[in-house]
C-alpha cells in the first residue's frame, strides 16, 4: 500500500499552476514518494495570461511584458530550467520615464525607487511638484513613525509620509498602475510591505529607502551579470520561453486541456481523506491532494458550501486591456527616448500609461520600427468594457495624438482584453488570507489555494506562491505517508 503513487491535481495552467506542478514533481521525487500528477486547465493553452506573439519581426507580449529583476523566484526558476542565458534586461539607454502633468512631459526624477526619492537634488528640481509639495515630502525626514502597526491603505500611508502631491503626481500612477487600483483602497501591507517595514525600522521612508538602495547595490554583485543593472527582465524570445520550459520539464505528467472543474468534494477514507473533482459534464476523478491556482472568484465557486468560499468571493477584480501598435520610426513626432509615460488619474485620459516597448527592449522590434503598448482601465474607470474594439483604438489614438503628436495609421494593432484580471488587496487582506488558509487546512487538508489573489500579482510573486504551495502539499503528503 505504501508504494501506491499519490494522485495529485493542479487546477489552473497559468504560471502559478505550472510552477506548482514543476516543484511538486521535483520535491516528491526528492522525497522518494511515487506521484501521479495531473494538470487541468479550462482553456486550450498553457501559461494563463502570458502570451507572446511573434509578428512581422516584432516580439509582442499581449499579457505581462516583464518581471522585477530583484525578485529572485523567477531567476531561480529560469536557472533550474536552463534558461538563464535567455534572460535580457532593459535598454541601458532608455532609463527615462515620463509622467504627464497638464499634457506636458516631466521626467521622473532620477533616484526614485518605487516613487520614493533617494536623491533629493533631482527631486527638488522636478516640475511635477509645487515648492510646497516638495517641502511637504521632505518633512518625511523629520516626522515620527506611526506607533500603531495596524494595516492602513497605501494612499493614507504615502500621504501621511510624503504628502498629497507626491501621492497623486508620482506614487499613484507608478504604484497603483501595478494593481490598476485606488491607492486609498489598497492595503500597504499586502501591496508594498517594504514601505511599512522601512517606516518601522528607519522612521523616515526616504532615509530607509536610501539605505536599502545602497545595500541593494552591494547585493546585486552576487546576481548574474545580465540582471545586475536592470530593474526589469524578460526573455530574448518573450515570456513564453518560461512557459515552454515548464511544459517541457513536465513532459511525463498528465496534461488535461479544455476541462473546467466545477466542484471539489471531500471523501473520508478511514482516518484519511481524498477529494473528488467534478467537471461540467458530471465526470469525476479522485485525488489525494489538490492545488487550486485560479482567480479568487473561480476558487470560491469550487469550494461552494464551506465558509472560506464566502471570504474569497469578496475579493474584487479590476478589468484592464492593453493596445499594442506598430509604427515606422518616421511616424514619431517626438523622440521615443525612454521606457514610456505614466498618466495620473487627474489628467482624465483614456490611457493610464504607454510603454515605448521598442525603446525599452532592444529585441522587441525590427530596425526602423516602433512598438507602443498602451494600457486602459483602472479602478473606477473601466469604460473600455462597454466599447467596441474600434472605439478602444480610437480612444488610444486620440491620446497618442494629443500627447505624442502621432497622427500616422499604425502598421498593425493588437488588443488584449483582460476582464476581471487585477485582484484588489484591501486593508486587512493578509488577515483574510490567513483566515481562509487556516479554515481550509482544518476542513479540507490537502487542498491548497494559491495565485495572484493572495500574495502578489507579479510573475515572480506567482512563481514563489506556486513553489510554496508545492512545498506545503509535499510536506502534508509525506506526513500522511509516514502515518500510513
Amino acid at each position: 500500500m505504501d508504494n501506491q503513487p499519490k494522485r495529485v491535481a493542479v487546477i489552473g495552467g497559468g504560471i502559478t499552476g505550472l510552477t506548482a506542478a514543476y516543484y511538486l514533481k521535483k520535491q516528491m521525487a526528492e522525497q522518494g514518494i511515487p506521484l501521479e500528477l495531473t494538470l487541468i486547465d479550462k482553456s486550450g493553452v498553457w501559461g494563463g495570461r502570458i502570451n507572446t506573439l511573434h509578428k512581422e519581426g516584432f516580439v509582442i507580449e499581449k499579457g505581462p511584458d516583464s518581471f522585477l529583476a530583484r525578485k529572485l523566484p523567477m531567476l531561480e526558476l529560469a536557472r533550474e530550467l536552463g534558461l538563464e542565458d535567455q534572460l535580457t534586461g532593459t535598454n541601458p539607454n532608455a532609463k527615462k520615464t515620463y509622467i504627464i502633468k497638464g499634457n506636458q512631459f516631466h521626467r521622473m526624477p532620477p533616484g526614485l525607487v518605487l516613487g520614493i526619492p533617494t536623491e533629493m537634488g533631482p527631486f527638488m528640481k522636478t516640475g511635477l511638484l509645487s515648492p510646497m509639495g516638495k517641502a511637504r515630502a521632505a518633512l518625511d525626514l523629520l516626522l515620527p513613525k506611526r506607533q500603531s502597526t495596524e494595516d492602513e491603505s497605501l494612499g493614507a500611508f504615502l500621504e501621511r509620509r510624503l504628502g498629497k502631491e507626491v501621492l497623486t503626481q508620482i506614487a499613484e500612477p507608478l504604484l497603483a498602475g501595478i494593481y490598476a487600483g485606488d491607492t486609498y483602497a489598497l492595503s500597504v501591507k499586502a501591496t508594498f510591505p517594504q514601505f511599512h517595514a522601512l517606516e518601522q525600522k528607519h522612521r523616515s521612508l526616504i532615509k530607509g529607502m536610501t539605505i536599502n538602495r545602497k545595500q541593494g547595490g552591494e547585493e546585486s554583485k552576487t546576481l548574474p551579470e545580465a540582471v545586475r543593472n536592470t530593474v526589469f527582465l524578460t526573455f530574448k524570445k518573450g515570456l513564453q520561453t518560461v512557459v515552454d520550459g515548464l511544459v517541457d520539464a513536465l513532459d511525463d505528467i498528465r496534461f488535461v486541456k479544455n476541462r473546467e472543474i466545477s466542484r471539489i468534494s471531500k471523501v473520508q477514507n478511514g482516518a484519511g481523506q481524498s477529494y473528488d473533482l467534478y467537471d461540467g459534464n458530471g465526470e469525476v476523478e479522485r485525488f489525494d491532494g489538490v492545488v487550486i491556482a485560479l482567480p479568487a472568484y473561480a476558487i470560491s465557486s469550487l469550494l461552494d458550501g464551506i465558509p472560506v468560499a464566502e471570504e474569497l468571493s469578496k475579493i474584487t477584480y479590476v478589468s484592464v486591456a492593453n493596445v499594442i501598435m506598430a509604427f515606422d520610426e518616421l511616424d514619431m513626432v517626438r523622440e521615443v527616448d525612454g521606457s514610456g509615460l505614466l498618466v495620473p488619474r487627474s489628467e482624465g485620459r483614456f490611457i493610464t500609461a504607454c510603454t515605448w516597448t521598442s525603446s525599452k527592449w532592444l529585441h522587441a522590434a525590427p530596425p526602423g520600427k516602433v512598438l507602443l503598448r498602451c494600457y486602459v482601465g483602472r479602478s473606477g474607470d473601466e469604460r473600455w468594457m462597454g466599447m467596441s474594439e474600434a472605439e478602444i483604438i480610437d480612444g488610444v489614438r486620440h491620446d497618442l495624438r494629443e500627447l505624442m503628436g502621432i497622427t500616422a495609421q499604425p502598421q498593425f494593432t493588437e488588443i488584449t482584453k483582460m476582464p476581471r484580471s487585477m485582484p484588489q488587496y484591501p486593508v486587512g487582506h493578509l488577515q483574510m488570507v490567513n483566515r481562509v488558509r487556516s479554515s481550509l487546512a482544518e476542513q479540507m487538508p490537502g487542498v491548497l489555494v494559491t495565485g495572484a489573489a493572495f500574495h502578489g500579482v507579479g510573475l515572480p510573486d506567482c512563481v514563489r506562491q506556486g513553489k510554496e504551495a508545492a512545498q506545503t502539499l509535499v510536506a502534508w503528503l509525506s506526513a500522511n505517508k509516514a502515518q500510513g
